[in-house]
């Protein structure tokens, strides 16, 4: 999303927040909050709404200089559930980042990971084998399995770390590491809490 864009196609045609709204099938609310800045990172169906409400063409949206990036489902933020499935959704990242490595977004299902990341927010991972330890990355378990959790390092192992107290911390040997395997897949760079 550009938003600077927007604002500039919503001057230039003397479009209201309600009228974009109307055209967008959207609560005015939710468009009055996406142009005020408050939601950086809208759903990819709400900013194409807008975006045909505001009469953008597909040449508009290629001005952006970002990169479309697939959104996975679902990372378990609690028990692994079965890794990347169907692609779900598109999530936008800055041509910056893109040039940093290789990102996939996920889309987060449980409550392990609460209050900070809530069931189906949608994570970017920049996909890197290694991370310092403390960081939120995204762990494939028993070779299948993924899950996004705190990782902390230790001599004799790792720890996946849940924020939400209700739920077991996980600690893995290195040769249950070596074994299950237990492997970083990336790095948790960016939060996108769905509204």
């Amino acid at each position: 999303m550009d938003l600077e864009l927007w604002k500039r196609v919503k001057k230039q045609k003397k479009m209201t927040i309600e009228e974009i709204a109307r055209k967008a099938n959207l609560p005015k609310g939710s468009v009055q909050n996406i142009f005020a800045g408050y939601v950086p990172n809208p759903r990819v169906d709400t900013v194409e709404a807008i975006e045909r409400a505001l009469g953008m063409s597909k040449n508009d949206r290629s001005e952006r200089n970002g990169k479309w990036i697939n959104v996975y489902g679902n990372i378990a933020a609690g028990i692994p559930i079965e890794a990347i499935e169907d692609i779900i959704d598109q999530e936008e990242i800055t041509s910056e980042m893109a040039e940093t490595g290789e990102y996939i977004a996920l889309k987060v299902k449980g409550s392990s990971m609460e209050p900070r990341i809530m069931n189906d927010d949608v994570v970017i991972i920049k996909l890197q084998e290694t991370i310092e330890n403390g960081e939120i990355a995204a762990v494939l378990v028993n070779g299948n399995d993924v899950t996004l959790k705190q990782v902390k390092k230790e001599d004799n192992g790792l720890w996946l770390i849940p924020f939400n107290s209700a739920f077991p911390h996980f600690f893995y040997t290195k040769k249950e590491c070596a074994e299950l395997p237990i492997r970083i897949l990336g790095k948790m760079v960016e939060l996108r809490a769905k509204f």
